[in-house]
């Protein structure tokens, strides 16, 4: 379906404009060049009310010192003839075969960003990436993802900090080495002692066997001298005594007592030892708490990156209204820049683009104020839109023809006669002097910026 566009538009009476008639270049740039207060904005304001309704109106549509009522009529590509006239403005919209209409056919192709541009440029870097959004028609989908990347990001950063500060904590604990891993229990060292001491007496209960059975020998041999009668008996006594004697001896030379030192050492020291046992034990829980968090942590990362690469999936899957234009965290992106470092010529490119789409049948844009934007600038903008069969009627503040299409002075197109009966006799042009023959010239910029 072609694009509808403005063919002409005449007006007369509203606001700085007295009497204007015009038709705009098809596809291109029409710009509408003069200096400040003579009216071009007038007639920009003029044509987005004829075609845009009563939010569109003026506040004060009525020129000053007119005596009368605002009238403008504006003929579109498809035949539709739309006139606002009288005292109350009536509309009025002819089809090519006399039928009337009314504001809602007009509502059908014409976008309402296209006639109120500056309202798009002025949005917030989010509030132009939602209105492409719900162009492409994933608005839902991506804000479902966006609020599941809000929750885990909060997560995450939750998570993150619990980590550092247990891993802090944790690293400000004292750490001692050659400490046993368990606290130590004081009862268990004193009944290994107690044990050890048992041990030990029954040692010492050995060795003065020993000396029983020596004082015995002793006893023995006397009573042998003194009582020989008794010889053989005393005799098997004492072979009896002295293999006892011999056994009891070898049993106590390898004996050895072992030495509770160090075990008085731990039970003396038992309350330090098991404070610093306690101590490692307490800051290895605060690392093995602070590795979970952070391993935690870089879980959700994960899930971070996996919504981003399926949120990049979603607007990688539909049609972008302009190549090279994407959403990265929830801006517009193109050719890899922000809005802010994109240059006028790519934020109008961009914004056309979108404007455009949002509403297909609607094939013109109205700008105000491109005085900002350089000649180069707005000839790469113009060449665009000729190529991309889209209508754009633009104001800039200059007198100079060779930077605008027309010049509008005191209400109406310099050149053109003005009379009260509000209508208009275009002045003869001025005849083009001659080349100066053998002396070439470098052409001039043309007037229609269609051809940019």
């Amino acid at each position: 379906m072609d694009k509808i566009k403005i063919n002409s538009f005449e007006l007369e009476n509203v606001k700085r404009v007295k009497a204007i008639s015009y038709e705009p270049t098809e596809n291109g740039l029409t710009v509408i060049g003069g200096k400040n207060g003579q009216g071009k904005t007038s007639i920009l304001d003029a044509i987005a009310w004829a075609l845009g309704g009563a939010k569109f109106e003026p506040s004060s549509a009525a020129r000053e010192g007119s005596y009368n009522p605002p009238k403008l009529e504006v003929k579109l590509s498809n035949g539709l003839v739309v006139t606002r006239t009288g005292a109350n403005s009536t509309l009025k919209v002819l089809d090519p075969e006399g039928k009337k209409s009314g504001q809602k056919i007009l509502d059908t192709f014409i976008g309402q960003l296209a006639l109120d541009l500056p309202k798009f440029m002025e949005m917030s870097d989010k509030e132009k990436a939602n209105e492409l959004l719900q162009l492409l028609g994933v608005e839902d989908e991506l804000k479902k993802l966006e609020g599941e990347y809000q929750e885990i990001y909060a997560k995450r950063h939750s998570i993150g900090q619990i980590a550092n500060q247990k891993d802090k904590y944790a690293k400000e604990l004292p750490a001692y080495d050659e400490v046993p891993q368990e606290p130590i229990s004081a009862s268990e060292l004193i009944k290994q002692q107690q044990d050890i001491l048992l041990r030990n007496a029954e040692n010492q209960k050995k060795r003065n066997n020993i000396s029983a059975i020596k004082a015995q020998m002793v006893t023995v041999n006397n009573l042998v001298d003194e009582a020989q009668r008794k010889l053989e008996e005393l005799q098997a006594k004492q072979t009896q005594l002295a293999e006892d004697y011999d056994i009891a001896t070898t049993a106590a030379k390898d004996l050895e007592d072992e030495s509770t030192a160090e075990l008085e050492e731990q039970i003396k020291n038992v309350d330090e030892i098991n404070s610093k046992v306690r101590a490692n034990q307490e800051r290895q829980r605060a690392l093995q708490e602070a590795a979970d968090f952070k391993q935690e942590y870089d879980e959700l990362t994960d899930d971070i990156q996996d919504i981003r690469d399926r949120k990049n999936k979603l607007l990688e899957s539909v049609d972008m209204p302009l190549p090279g234009l994407s959403i990265q965290e929830g801006v517009l992106i193109y050719n890899n820049k922000q809005w802010d470092c994109m240059s006028g010529a790519e934020q109008l490119k961009v914004a056309t683009a979108i404007v455009r789409a949002l509403n297909p049948k609607c094939g013109f844009v109205l700008m105000d104020k491109m005085e900002q934007m350089d000649i180069d600038t707005m000839k790469e903008f113009g060449g665009w839109l000729e190529q991309e069969g889209l209508q754009v009627i633009a104001t800039r503040v200059t007198n100079n023809l060779n930077e605008c299409s027309i010049i509008i002075e005191d209400g109406h197109i310099k050149g053109e006669e003005f009379s009260t009966t509000g209508k208009t006799t275009k002045a003869k042009p001025k005849a083009k002097a001659e080349p100066k023959k053998d002396v070439k010239e470098e052409p001039k910029a043309k007037d229609d910026w269609g051809e940019f």
